[in-house]
């Protein structure tokens, strides 16, 4: 029996990528990203080291090689984000080596990731939700703009992400009570579809002046392909201006309105979870901290002890 052939790092790191893209399904995104990652550590450990990082050098690596990585990416200017996600990678890579029987070296689960406080979300109001949709029906072309309102309508009314609302098919209308959608990961959830996100996009459908199979994208470019994600930030950015929105009015912003305003009309967290595709509860529960947020800031203009002078 033949002695295995040792791998140095980057063919390893390829062989993690093509599984993660085969077995994982991988975003492209996550593929360029951890991948860059992993090249980085690599590099990295290939000077810190001095030599070849090999898999008997990946083996050996301690905590603190490893924090050393971390350390010099931290002087690059990365963020706390950014470090997670690194950290993440490195890990990812790790546990693919050790499901593979090529090594076992648990020094990366030992860091500890760095906390990302996350962003609140910045929904628009229930009016300018309305009036969004409203403009976005103005359009010289007729069937643009039954699009435009369609979409918004759809992302408002669904709590959809822009990639899921662009992924619907000719087929899926006419809609009913609800709408299957492919979210994070491939997976699949029901969306119950309110009357009048079904007529918005059923109005729609009618007016498209491009014959299609079912199978062909339901939202369309002006010159009839499929419409691009940039496309409909083009048109955010344009109500934005005509409507005099805040910079946070994306198409992503009537996502994050439509769970503040479930969660406002008293719907419940697991309920809202299940809506927006949400993989953890912890995910889904950002929309309380922020509900919170408004209530003080709330308290503290009308409370007497809460107004200043």
């Amino acid at each position: 029996m033949g002695v295995k052939e040792s791998q140095d790092g980057d063919a390893l790191r390829k062989n993690w990528l093509a599984a993660l893209a085969h077995e994982r399904r991988a975003s492209p995104h996550t593929l360029r990203a951890y991948g860059d990652d992993v090249a980085r550590f690599i590099g990295f450990q290939a000077t810190h080291i001095g030599g070849v990082v090999s898999e008997k050098a990946l083996a050996k690596l301690s905590p603190a090689d490893i924090r050393a990585f971390i350390t010099h990416r931290r002087q690059e200017g990365l963020g706390a984000g950014g470090v997670q996600r690194a950290l993440a990678a490195v890990r990812s890579f790790y546990k693919f080596l050790a499901k593979e029987g090529v090594l076992e070296n648990a020094a990366a689960r030992s860091i500890r990731t760095p906390r990302v406080r996350r962003p609140l979300p910045r929904p628009l109001s229930v009016e300018d939700a309305a009036r969004a949709i409203e403009q976005a029906g103005e359009h010289d072309v007729e069937w643009l703009g039954a699009r435009d309102a369609a979409l918004l309508t759809l992302l408002y009314g669904a709590g959809l992400r822009i990639s899921e609302a662009l992924s619907l098919k000719r087929g899926d209308v006419p809609l009913g009570e609800s709408l299957t959608v492919v979210g994070k990961g491939r997976k699949q959830r029901s969306v119950p579809v309110l009357p009048l996100v079904a007529a918005a996009l059923n109005d729609y459908a009618a007016k498209i002046p491009f014959t299609g199979a079912p199978s062909s994208p339901l939202f369309l470019s002006r010159r009839g392909l499929a419409m691009s994600p940039r496309e409909a930030q083009g048109l955010m950015q344009r109500l934005r201006g005509q409507l005099g929105l805040a910079e946070k009015a994306t198409p992503h912003a009537l996502r994050h309105s439509f769970a503040t305003h479930i969660l406002q009309g008293g719907g419940d967290l697991r309920s809202l979870q299940e809506l927006l595709g949400h993989a953890s509860l912890s995910t889904t529960q950002i929309y309380t901290a922020m509900d919170t947020r408004q209530l003080l800031e709330t308290y503290s203009k009308a409370h007497p002890r809460g107004k200043s002078g």
